[in-house]
């Protein structure tokens, strides 16, 4: 192998869109969050028009063309630019590498996939939150090539292996897909309209009216080390105490109203309306943010009942039908009491949910291995990619060799 740099072998970002493009020139653009972290691009279905495209709409790719995230490239959004019928026209926060001649732009794709590569590019980027990279600056990295028949022999492996994890991978995410499927679909049974003995029930006539729903009303403001968490709507999709915002005990006190408490159920009234979270025992008192509601379930009403029936399909419909506004929707707090739930007789309440968090559990559990399994076919793509451009070992020795071995 010879050591060389990018920019030796690849003409780096060739094609640009100038401003005096046509105004109705059309195309697809793509930005960095259609590439996901194993190379796939997602193509939008409709068509952009140069006059209404969002000024980063700039990169020309041809079918073949290697795409680098130059904007946090720790999360891989690297790829080969895809055929397709209509011209692709990428974000501005790609490098574009077009391979020159004597160079594999197969090889050069997988080489700019490798750990290496993407680990020096991190090590050069600059800034916090959105560390970046300049195009020029990744045309000065490294790069060892063999020569031209071993990176055809080389991509031909790879081609070959990855494809046959890629298979594996999209069998296992359909079985994650159905697991879930069958997990909702028996919610809707337990829980919903084929709830055997229901009868409609606004929500107002099953919660508390001690404590009644109310919105929450802290507003975010200065952060406390050892002040009282309160919950944002952010929290909703995975309630984690430790990562909670805090808040003065001063400010807690003055909001007393919109406290919360384990068991109590929270609820998104604004940007992802509907999405609830169960308060943990690890919070022994916490409070809201604005955007978000307290739910608290009335005496002989099983909590755990509440919340799994507040996560059926009619519910959430019912939420989103609701919602008012076009920008910025917003449930508000009698919309949501007049909520239609239906209700089992208490009696029944504990014994149907005790059945489906068993079958939940299972559900779970299945759902983990199979996760554990996603994630090491994803590890072992990475490291087989690297060993092989790297030269960690023959190919031509290591061909027909199951590499999903463990998995």
């Amino acid at each position: 192998m010879t050591l060389q740099r990018i920019k030796d072998v690849a003409r780096i970002n060739q094609h640009v869109l100038p401003e005096s493009t046509d105004p109705n020139f059309r195309f697809r653009y793509i930005d960095i969050g259609a590439v996901d972290d194993i190379g796939n691009v997602t193509i939008p279905d409709d068509d952009s028009i140069f006059s209404s495209a969002p000024s980063r709409a700039r990169r020309k790719a041809l079918p073949g063309s290697v795409l680098v995230s130059t904007v946090r490239t720790y999360l891989r959004a690297i790829a080969v630019a895809p055929k397709h019928e209509s011209p692709l026209v990428f974000s501005t926060g790609f490098a574009v590498l077009d391979a020159q001649p004597g160079v594999s732009g197969r090889f050069l794709g997988y080489h700019c996939r490798s750990q290496p590569f993407v680990d020096e590019v991190v090590a050069r980027s600059t800034g916090v939150s959105y560390p970046a990279i300049n195009a020029s600056e990744i045309g000065n990295l490294p790069i060892s090539l063999p020569p031209l028949k071993e990176q055809h022999r080389i991509a031909d492996f790879l081609d070959a292996e990855i494809s046959r994890i890629d298979a594996l991978f999209d069998a296992r995410r359909s079985q994650v897909t159905v697991l879930d499927e069958r997990m909702e679909s028996v919610r809707e049974e337990t829980f919903g309209g084929g709830a055997a003995g229901a009868s409609p029930t606004r929500l107002m006539h099953l919660t508390d009216p001690y404590r009644p729903i109310v919105y929450g009303i802290v507003q975010a403001g200065p952060e406390f080390t050892q002040g009282i968490p309160y919950i944002k709507t952010g929290d909703l999709k995975k309630m984690d105490p430790a990562s909670l915002s805090r808040t003065s005990p001063e400010i807690h006190a003055q909001f007393r109203r919109a406290a919360v408490h384990p068991g109590d159920i929270v609820i998104a009234m604004r940007a992802s309306i509907g999405t609830i979270a169960s308060v943990p025992a690890e919070l022994p008192v916490a409070n809201l943010t604005q955007g978000t509601a307290r739910i608290a379930a009335a005496p002989g009403v099983d909590k755990d009942w509440l919340f799994q029936a507040l996560k059926t399909r009619g519910v959430q419909e019912q939420c989103d039908l609701r919602a008012v506004g076009s920008t910025f929707r917003t449930l508000n707090i009698w919309d949501l009491r007049r909520i239609t739930i239906n209700a089992v007789p208490s009696a029944r309440q504990k014994v149907v949910t005790r059945s489906f968090s068993a079958l939940d559990r299972q559900h779970r559990m299945v759902r983990h291995a199979a996760q554990r399994q996603l994630t090491l076919l994803a590890e072992r793509r990475q490291a087989l990619i690297t060993a092989a451009v790297t030269g960690q070992f023959d190919v031509s020795t290591a061909s027909g060799r199951n590499v999903t071995d463990g998995v």
